[in-house]
């Protein structure tokens, strides 16, 4: 089953059960994946590949955790808390992703593989190549984190 027919299916669930944070989530995924096919020149009744659809998911991600805090900030809590619901329901479309030890293995042998790098001046170099090998599997800030404290 794709991730496509995943999607579909949880929207048919949750009209069924009447819940209106799945329901509006899911509407909102699903439109983003047409809008994305538009903006790819292709036709609303084609399909995005699973990678596509992941790469979807992860900016409305993205951009649910931005409204978060900035609700926190105004004071909001009522409407982060919406958020965060829905970044709950999204995220369990989203392959599972790296954590910090294993992260720090992978830039530990680039670093290796670099010949030892002990300065900040490579950072760029060295953040592009991990991320090059963990695209898709390991959040960029947690990257970027394990870089810096790796790097002193």
């Amino acid at each position: 089953m794709t991730l496509y027919e995943q999607l579909k299916g949880e929207l048919i669930t949750a009209m069924k059960a009447k819940d209106e944070v799945a329901l509006n989530t899911v509407r909102g995924i699903l439109s983003a994946c047409t809008n994305e096919l538009v903006a790819t020149k292709r036709t609303p009744h084609d399909t995005l590949t699973d990678e596509e659809i992941t790469a979807v998911i992860k900016r409305a991600v993205k951009q649910r955790k931005d409204s978060v805090e900035q609700y926190m900030k105004g004071n909001r809590a009522d409407l982060a808390q919406v958020e965060v619901a829905e970044i709950s329901l999204l995220e369990k479309y989203l392959p599972e992703t790296m954590g910090r030890d294993d992260i720090a293995r992978v830039v530990k042998a680039k670093i290796a593989d670099l010949g030892g790098i002990v300065d900040k001046s490579k950072k760029g170099m060295l953040m592009g190549m991990v991320m090059n090998e963990l695209k898709g599997v390991a959040d960029g800030n947690d990257v970027k984190d394990v870089i810096d404290e790796l790097l002193v």
